[in-house]
């Protein structure tokens, strides 16, 4: 036996298979960097100018001045080095004798399977209109649910907006 008794699959090497999946599955297939205006799209947040921006993934330079598009390269190198991460950790079960090979090698592949399974069936949902759905209904606006993973650069809106209320502390102290 190895280790202390570690089972059957390796749960690190499933979950980090899982993730590394994924990742490279919402880079290359489902994040779409876009500076297109989608007119279809609700009014999102007021910017500092106090215009409301209907553009999915359009960030002013002037209002988000660090945003830049990620291009695929980018979206490439991050996905190979999560794939690389992955490796290391499938492979430092083995190194270190936690696992045998033959766990590491049935937790890859289960992690694979159920990231291939999650983002089909996640895509299938958003297709159908599923995901619309739920988001209308009583309980989700109740709790204020909302669908962001592709609309909106959680991190840069968000450094953004700190942004705005940083500036307008500043402009409001020179008055």
């Amino acid at each position: 036996m190895h280790g202390k008794g570690y089972g059957m699959p390796s749960s690190h090497a499933q979950f980090v298979s899982f993730f590394a999946v994924s990742l490279t599955l919402f880079l290359l297939l489902r994040h779409q960097p876009s500076t297109q205006h989608h007119h279809n799209s609700p009014p999102r947040s007021s910017t500092i100018t106090g215009k409301t921006s209907t553009a999915t993934n359009n960030f002013d330079p002037l209002i988000y001045p660090t945003y830049r598009q990620s291009s695929l390269l980018e979206r490439l190198v991050l996905s190979l080095l999560a794939i690389c991460g992955a490796t290391a950790v499938a492979a430092s079960r083995i190194y270190l004798s936690y696992h045998t090979p033959r766990q590491v090698l049935v937790g890859v592949i289960a992690g694979i399977l159920f990231a291939l399974l999650w983002f089909m069936g996640t895509s299938w949902l958003r297709t159908e209109g599923w995901v619309e759905w739920g988001l209308d209904t009583y309980l989700a606006r109740l709790v204020r649910l909302r669908d962001l993973i592709v609309t909106e650069d959680l991190q840069d809106a968000g450094w953004g907006r700190w942004e705005a209320r940083r500036r307008m502390m500043v402009k409001g102290k020179r008055t």
